[in-house]
C-alpha cells in the first residue's frame, strides 16, 4: 500500500471461514454498463431506456450495472438515480440480476466523490431498498487523492459497522473523479470480510489482476474486468467476466467471449484480437459514439449527452457503420443471433416503439 501504509492485512480465523464458505449470487458473464438515453433536450427518455434494456437482455448479459459512470452517474440528481434504478429493476429484474452505483453523501460532485461513513451507509440503505442485487461503492468514496490507503480501509470498516450486514455490496474503481485502484491487500481484506460480491476493475495491468484474482480466490468476491484487452488474460486467469463500454456497443460478442473462451481457445484468441482492435470505434467520443452507433442500427436512442457537446464527424458515422459490418461477420461466424433483430422482431410492441 501508499504512503507507509501496511502491505498485508491480517486474516483472522471467522474470515477464512467466511471466504471458504460463503457462495457469490454473481453470475460469471458479461455485467454491461448502463448507458442512459436522454431526448433532445436532455431528459431521460423512458422509453428508449425501456429498449436498451430489452436489448441488453437479448444480448445474453448476465446482469446489468445501472447508474454507473457509462450512465453519466455525476450528471444525475439523486431522484433521476432513484427512478433510473427503479425504472431498470422493473423492466429486467425478474429475468436478469441489477446492480447499482450512487450511494452518495449529499452535495456529491464529479471534483468530490467523498463522504463520511454515515452518509455513505445511509445513501446505501436507501439504495439497497430499491430491491437491487447489490450496492456498489466508488473505491474513491471513501478517500482523497492525497490520503493513504489506511485512511480507506479505516472509512470503509467504518461505511461496513453502519451497514445492514444482509445488504450485499461491491467496489468499483470509478476513475472519476480520481481513479483509487485497490491493492492487492485490500482486494484480500474486502473479499474476507464475506460482504463483498462484485470487484469491477480498471487497473488495466495484467500482473495486478492476477494477484488480486489469488488474493480474493475461494471467497465470494468476483472479479469482473473493464479493460478489453486484458480481458482473455484476466478470464484464463480465474476471472468472472467483463463489465466495460464494449459491451454497450457488442454485448453478445462479449457474452460469447466469456461463456467459450475456454471451449473454443483458437477462435476466442481471435475475438479477442477483433474486440481489442475494435474498441476505438466506440471509445472515440464516448458515449456520444455507442449512442450514436445504437440508433444507426434500430434502437431509438439518441446521440444525446450531458457529459460534454461532442458531435461526431461524418468519419466518426462511417467507422461506426464499417464496425457494425465487422460486428455483423462475428454474428456468423459464432452462430449469434443479432439483438437488433431481436429486439425489431419480439419486442417492439413490448418497448412501446415503432
Amino acid at each position: 500500500m501508499q504512503n507507509g501504509a501496511p502491505t498485508s492485512i491480517p486474516e483472522t480465523d471467522r474470515a477464512k471461514n467466511v471466504r471458504l464458505n460463503m457462495p457469490s449470487t454473481h453470475r460469471p458473464g458479461s455485467w454491461p454498463v448502463m448507458i442512459t438515453p436522454f431526448d433532445s433536450g436532455k431528459r431521460i427518455d423512458w422509453v428508449a431506456l425501456d429498449a436498451l434494456i430489452e436489448w441488453y437482455i437479448a444480448a445474453g448479459s448476465q446482469g446489468l450495472f445501472a447508474t454507473c459512470l457509462s450512465s453519466e452517474l455525476f450528471h444525475l440528481d439523486a431522484d433521476e438515480r432513484s427512478a433510473l434504478v427503479r425504472r431498470v429493476l422493473s423492466r429486467a429484474s425478474t429475468r436478469l440480476p441489477v446492480i447499482a452505483a450512487g450511494a452518495f453523501a449529499p452535495n456529491t460532485t464529479a471534483t468530490d466523490a467523498t463522504g463520511t461513513p454515515t452518509q455513505i451507509a445511509d445513501a446505501a440503505h436507501r439504495l439497497a431498498d430499491t430491491g437491487i442485487e447489490s450496492v456498489i461503492f466508488l473505491t474513491n468514496q471513501f478517500a482523497a487523492p492525497d490520503d493513504n490507503d489506511a485512511t480507506l480501509l479505516t472509512n470503509l470498516e467504518a461505511t461496513l459497522a453502519r451497514l445492514d450486514p444482509a445488504i450485499p455490496v461491491g467496489l468499483y474503481e470509478c476513475p472519476v473523479p480520481y481513479k483509487r485502484l485497490l491493492t492487492p491487500a485490500l482486494t484480500e481484506w474486502a473479499a474476507c470480510t464475506g460482504r463483498f460480491r462484485f470487484l469491477k476493475d480498471t487497473c488495466c495491468d495484467l500482473s495486478q489482476i492476477k494477484a488480486k484474482l489469488s488474493a480474493l480466490h475461494g471467497s465470494p468476491l468476483r472479479f469482473y474486468n473493464a479493460n478489453t484487452p486484458t480481458l482473455l488474460a484476466s478470464l484464463q486467469a480465474g476471472g468472472h467476466g467483463f463489465s466495460g463500454i464494449g459491451a454497450n456497443a457488442m454485448p453478445h460478442l462479449y457474452t460469447w467471449h466469456c461463456e467459450h473462451f475456454a471451449k473454443e481457445p483458437g477462435t476466442a484468441r481471435e475475438l479477442q484480437q477483433f474486440l481489442t482492435d475494435s474498441s476505438a470505434a466506440v471509445d472515440t467520443h464516448y458515449p456520444h459514439s455507442v449512442k450514436a452507433y445504437l440508433h444507426l442500427n434500430g434502437l431509438p436512442i439518441q446521440p444525446v449527452s450531458r457529459v460534454s457537446q461532442n458531435e461526431l464527424t461524418r468519419a466518426d458515422n462511417e467507422r461506426l457503420r464499417r464496425f457494425h459490418v465487422e460486428v455483423i461477420d462475428w454474428e456468423k461466424r459464432l452462430g449469434l443471433a443479432s439483438p437488433f433483430e431481436a429486439l425489431a422482431n419480439d419486442c417492439r410492441s413490448f418497448c412501446g416503439i415503432g
